[in-house]
């Protein structure tokens, strides 16, 4: 096969001259599509938490975290294309990297149709074939109204532009801060003081009350274990507020690749949070 090429989200064209058979992930959702359309072996280099699949990495070399990734590490590792995505990874790294000749792929799927068109990327760039790993694009009813926190401490959560919201979606439930953006300072955020203008900053991931969270009344609260890993009093916690969710015992843990890894995992992701909600007692409305 000859040269191969795909545009990713900054609009960068990577081209290689052939598949590429040396590929560092730094990114954990990446690093499993890798290992699952081309195989464990086309991976010559990863970052601490790429952590699947768990039993095929031990011998795959640590390039630091997503972060602090060690530019000087994985040139030595000599890789024909390096996987980074613009949220998880630093722009120094990436404009580094490119500045040595490395080819250098950032992704930033925010919906599920999003996460398709990075999977095709990734295949022609593997030289693999990835039609058995789309997810659904077709329009789901709506079943529930959740609210999924991602921080605490504050709370945090994500509103409407998100990857997570359009999996949720896919999979039959809404998000009940989709039209929550965030405001700056974070006192503002809170309510306590007037929002000044963010400029460039991110707006998709607000900080919120749980006073939010009683007015806007869930019917579903899922808790997943990243990016903080939310436990038993936690639960407990979110039980004891008078929401409808809360009532119908209606609050859980999940498994947080289900809801923010695009890649191979998304497809396999939305069917068990349909799966879920076949399961759980109706809603307290």
């Amino acid at each position: 096969m000859g040269c191969v090429e795909a545009i990713d989200a900054l609009g960068h064209r990577v081209r290689l001259a052939r598949p590429a058979r040396r590929v560092v992930s730094l990114v954990p959702s990446e690093t499993l599509s890798v290992c699952t359309i081309a195989g464990v072996e086309r991976l010559v280099g990863r970052t601490r938490y790429c952590v699947e699949p768990a039993d095929a990495l031990g011998s795959v070399p640590v390039v630091g975290g997503t972060k602090d990734v060690d530019v000087d590490a994985v040139l030595a590792l000599e890789p024909d294309l390096v996987l980074a995505n613009q949220e998880e990874n630093t722009r120094r790294v990436v404009e580094a990297l490119r500045a040595r000749g490395i080819a250098v792929h950032v992704s930033f799927p925010c919906s599920v149709a999003a996460s398709n068109a990075y999977l095709e990327s990734l295949g022609r760039l593997l030289g693999a074939d990835v039609t058995a790993y789309r997810a659904s694009v077709e329009p789901t009813p709506i079943r529930a109204r959740a609210f999924v926190p991602i921080w605490r401490d504050p709370w945090m959560t994500f509103d409407g532009r998100t990857f997570a919201d359009d999996v949720l979606r896919a999979a039959g439930i809404a998000n009940a801060f989709a039209d929550r953006a965030r405001r700056y300072p974070l006192s503002a955020d809170l309510g306590h003081a007037p929002a000044v203008d963010p400029g460039e900053r991110d707006t998709r991931y607000p900080r919120i009350t749980l006073d939010e969270v009683v007015a806007r009344a869930p019917d579903l609260v899922l808790l997943p274990d990243e990016p903080y890993a939310f436990g038993p009093s936690d639960v407990a916690e979110l039980r004891a507020l008078d929401v409808p969710a809360a009532r119908a015992g209606r609050v859980l843990t999940v498994c947080g690749a289900d809801l923010f890894w695009y890649g191979v995992r998304t497809r396999a992701g939305i069917e068990r949070l349909r799966a879920l909600l076949d399961v759980l007692p109706a809603p307290d409305r």
